[in-house]
């Protein structure tokens, strides 16, 4: 005892009579700098400063080696170099005084760190202070070791700090047990030599003691599985006896947060017990009770309460725990969401969305309050709510789930709109089992949020009414519905009024007034009378500043004035799209997207055949438009004249549609696999496969107008060719025509001039054009090829388009 009050009495009058405790020098420093009013002119003080402590660091001034560090320690924190100092941290180290070793120890932590090879010099003198009879000298040893020591220093100085593990005095203890968790961390083979130790720390009664234990305990179980083993069976009982206790113990003043008894050792000693219990039922057994009383007796009123709580429910939720104690746990995290603090809140909607895969239903109980945070004024707490709702979605509580979300989908801030539709979209997707709901749901969807919903949700949409022909006339009256105020009786005026409507409307982007403009063109061929009235509608849009909409404009206002004849075929009603062909093609894309950093695999020629652009990277609009190449291979046998209206029909309207296959064609030929630029579209009647066969020619009939095409097809692959296909073309009446061609990607088509541009009538002459091809891919794909002729007939345009897929085998 006399030699402690003696050594306070030295280091009292050590700091009276020492320079630097009167302060002048450095204060005089600091309040240089704060008067700066440029950051050069501190930088002018600094380096002025930095001149003055190299003087006396090379003058070896030991009387203000306390002052020089102090200032150096300050010039360090506002980021200056300081380099030059860390010698004299050593110096102050090596010095036999407390307060040089205070100081010493504290510039060696903030000026070094352990990749300076400095440090290797100053390994001795801790050696010698952490066996030093002074505790506060051993104190600053530990200290500087448990925050800057480098492997090498923990395999030295190992069995110095497991030596003052078994001291007598509480804060060496403490101290020590905190320097050998850094000491396992950067060397895990030495964490066999510390288990003993801290289970031993275990059992002492001093709080602080615990705590460091704990923590080493908890690093050890991480470290080393041997560790874990040994932890699991010495452990849990001084563990469960320790949490009792704090939980138990009266008021005490030096451990009271918030009327909470050392709520820390509290957490530290759940963390810990999380980590025994994970996987193992004997130890998870053994803590059910005290985790239980735990859970119970807390009260939630404060916060630090809450911070106890919540580490017990990630302790019951880790472990192998009973199915009434996770009730228990997820009815606490229930409470939790009626808290008025944000983060409460917020921590317990991210564990509810992991507890959800342990106990599902214990989750559906608290439904109502969950649904209550998607209302949420925080935005955070309104996104976590809405994810976790999603995931309570099943096939029982799809219908209430949903209507709540859309309800609130009216009232709730734009920034959440996009989130919320995606999600009420995807939950009406996955669990709608009739159509009808489906319906109902997307088009209050679209009335209620419409710019937030993602194209993929609307083309799904598009594809479900167009397979359910019961549902159409509903579809179009919903739809009506929601665009103009209802009435009794729905003119052909009226729906020109309400697409009108929906052009002009301010809040319409791009697309919605494109495919405006793209109805009032169909509803021209529909409603004959109002065509003069779309006209002008249509006419408006000739000079908007959107290249889109002005281009669709010019080219409807031409359909419908100069091109009478070909508009009833180019507006016919669309084929029914093939919903597997579909969502096949959605799925493919949805995870293509997901993996798009991934290689995509090659698909072998026996493997998955996907429709065209499916598997194929974004390209430009027109080289999806000219891309004729496919897996699928063209039918060789010549197709009837009754082939459906969608096999040569592309929607120049902008919505693709996928072909079916005809009652009497192949199923091989159900995709078609040319989708040509030059088609505009003409009637089921008109479309028809130009005959190609080494057989005499045949007349294939087309509306009036009966077609043999006489073409020269010389093919080239190497230096081998192909004999010529011989047909014949005979028009009844004819006027200067333009022939096009459009052929797949791997072949090469060379058009030669036609012999006239005039066909004598009832075959009193003829018009020949011969072209080669070359096929870059023989013997793997056939030939295929889209012809177009456009003509006049006794001064009225006519257009002819036909695919030709049948060459004979071999080319």
């Amino acid at each position: 005892m006399d030699a402690v009050e003696k050594i306070v009495e030295d280091f009292a009058s050590d700091i009276a009579m020492s320079p630097f405790s009167s302060g002048t020098r450095l204060r005089d420093m600091i309040r240089a700098i704060r008067a700066c009013k440029t950051a050069a002119e501190e930088r002018a003080v600094v380096r002025r400063e930095c001149a003055e402590i190299r003087a006396a660091i090379s003058e070896n001034e030991q009387e203000i080696r306390h002052r020089n560090m102090a200032k150096l320690m300050f010039i360090h924190m506002l980021g200056y170099p300081t380099h030059f100092g860390q010698m004299e941290c050593l110096k102050l180290i090596a010095a036999a005084g407390y307060p040089e070793k205070r100081i010493g120890y504290l510039g060696l932590m903030l000026l070094l760190d352990e990749r300076q090879e400095v440090l290797m010099l100053v390994t001795n003198s801790l050696k010698q202070d952490l066996n030093h009879s002074n505790q506060f000298i051993v104190g600053l040893a530990l200290c500087a070791l448990g925050n800057i020591c480098s492997a090498e220093m923990a395999r030295d100085l190992s069995p110095e700090v497991e030596r003052l593990m078994r001291s007598r005095e509480a804060n060496t203890k403490k101290k020590a047990a905190l320097c050998a968790i850094r000491i396992v961390r950067k060397v895990p083979d030495l964490a066999e030599n510390f288990m003993g130790l801290a289970s031993s720390l275990l059992k002492e009664k001093h709080h602080g003691i615990l705590v460091s234990a704990v923590q080493l305990c908890t690093e050890l179980c991480k470290a080393s599985k041997d560790a874990l083993e040994y932890l699991r069976k010495n452990c849990i009982e001084g563990l469960v006896r320790i949490l009792r206790d704090v939980s138990n113990s009266s008021y005490a003043p030096e451990y009271d947060v918030a009327g909470i008894s050392d709520p820390f050792l509290h957490i530290r000693v759940l963390k810990l017990m999380r980590i025994l219990g994970q996987g193992d039922a004997d130890c998870s057994e053994y803590m059910n009770d005290i985790l239980a009383q735990v859970a119970t007796k807390t009260e939630s009123n404060k916060n630090a309460a809450n911070a106890i709580l919540y580490e017990c429910v990630q302790t019951i939720m880790g472990i192998e725990a009973t199915s009434g104690l996770r009730v228990l746990a997820i009815n606490i995290l229930g409470r939790f969401l009626s808290n008025r603090d944000n983060n409460i809140r917020y921590v317990a909607l991210n564990m509810l969305m992991r507890a959800i895969t342990v106990d599902t239903q214990a989750v559906q109980r608290h439904r109502t309050t969950i649904l209550e945070c998607v209302k949420d004024a925080d935005a955070s707490i309104r996104k976590r709510a809405l994810e976790l709702v999603f995931l309570l979605v099943n096939d029982t509580n799809v219908k209430p789930l949903t209507k709540e979300l859309v309800d609130y989908l009216d009232s709730a801030d734009p920034d959440f709109k996009e989130d919320l539709t995606a999600k009420i979209c995807s939950i009406v997707e996955k669990f709608s089992q009739e159509k009808l709901w489906y319906l109902d749901q997307m088009f209050k969807v679209l009335s209620l949020a419409g710019n937030h919903v993602k194209d993929d949700v609307w083309h799904a949409l598009v594809v479900v009414i167009s397979n359910a022909s019961e549902l159409q006339g509903y579809s179009v009256r919903s739809l009506y519905m929601a665009l103009q105020t209802f009435v009794d009786q729905v003119t052909e005026s009226d729906a020109v009024d309400a697409v009108q409507l929906a052009l002009n409307r301010y809040s319409a982007d791009v697309t919605t007034r494109a495919m405006c403009l793209v109805a009032l063109l169909k509803l021209s061929s529909r409603f004959p009378s109002t065509s003069e009235r779309i006209k002008q509608i249509v006419s408006q849009n000739k000079e908007n500043i959107v290249l889109e909409l002005q281009q669709r404009s010019i080219e409807f206002s031409s359909i419908i004035q100069r091109h009478q004849s070909i508009r009833p075929s180019l507006l016919e009603r669309m084929p029914v799209l093939d919903e597997a062909s579909y969502l096949l093609k959605r799925a493919s894309t949805t995870q293509a997207t997901l993996a798009a950093d991934k290689p995509t695999p090659a698909v072998t020629p026996g493997g998955l055949k996907l429709p065209n652009g499916v598997a194929k990277p974004a390209t430009s609009p027109l080289v999806d438009l000219l891309d004729l190449s496919s897996d699928d291979v063209p039918a060789i046998t010549t197709a009837s004249t009754a082939t459906a209206p969608n096999d040569f029909l592309q929607d120049l309207l902008g919505i693709g549609g996928i072909n079916s296959s005809t009652a009497g064609a192949p199923s091989s030929a159900s995709t078609d696999i040319l989708i040509d630029l030059l088609s505009i579209g003409s009637s089921p009647s008109q479309n028809g496969p130009l005959a190609a066969d080494s057989s005499p020619p045949a007349q294939v009939p087309i509306a009036s107008v009966i077609a043999v095409a006489k073409m020269s097809d010389t093919y080239t692959a190497g230096t081998e060719s192909a004999p010529a296909v011989p047909q014949d073309m005979d028009l009844l009446d004819g006027l200067p025509s333009n022939t096009s061609a459009a052929v797949p990607k791997f072949i090469q088509l060379r058009l030669d001039p036609a012999s006239g541009n005039i066909v004598p009538a009832s075959g009193n002459g003829s018009v020949t054009q011969g072209f080669s091809v070359t096929n870059s891919q023989h013997g793997q794909k056939p030939l295929a090829m889209r012809i177009r002729m456009s003509y006049k007939v006794n001064g009225e345009d006519r257009l002819e388009q036909g695919q030709v897929s049948n060459f004979p085998a071999g080319l």
